[in-house]
């Protein structure tokens, strides 16, 4: 069995105060995790609640890393998620541990697209060639 994508989910707990709470502060530490995996971004969409807490996505080319903080709780809960094997999603996980100073997260690691190719790599990019859909 090969699998499409892995699937990091990061539990973030006991944050910094402060580190969760400013959209600034989040936006850059999103855009620094995929830019320390290697990944390719695409685009960048962040927005901060009100009294508190921020939801973002940085998509990038091999799929998306977003984040939903409750600063209240100095708790961030962060998805990675990431095509192929070109960029390690782990890299991103523990730049954003160190970066929101996360003093008690997890990660949990879940393989999503999970198909039987009988001992041959997918390929992380099928071109349009490759594929014909028949409707």
């Amino acid at each position: 069995m090969h699998a499409l994508g892995t699937h990091l989910l990061v539990e973030l707990r006991d944050c910094k105060p402060g580190c969760i709470s400013n959209v600034k502060q989040v936006t850059d530490a999103m855009v620094g995790a995929a830019k320390a995996a290697n990944a390719t971004i695409v685009d960048v969409s962040f927005h901060e609640f009100n009294p508190f807490g921020i939801s973002g996505m940085v998509i990038i080319a091999e799929s998306h890393l977003s984040i939903h903080t409750w600063p209240e709780y100095n708790y961030a809960a962060v998805d990675i998620f990431t095509c192929g094997d070109v960029i390690n999603p782990g890299d991103a996980a523990r730049y954003l541990i160190e970066r929101f100073e996360s003093s008690n997260p997890s990660i949990v690691e879940i393989k999503r697209g999970l198909i039987s190719t009988k001992d041959v790599k997918l390929p992380h990019k099928v071109y349009e060639h490759d594929y014909e859909c028949v409707t």
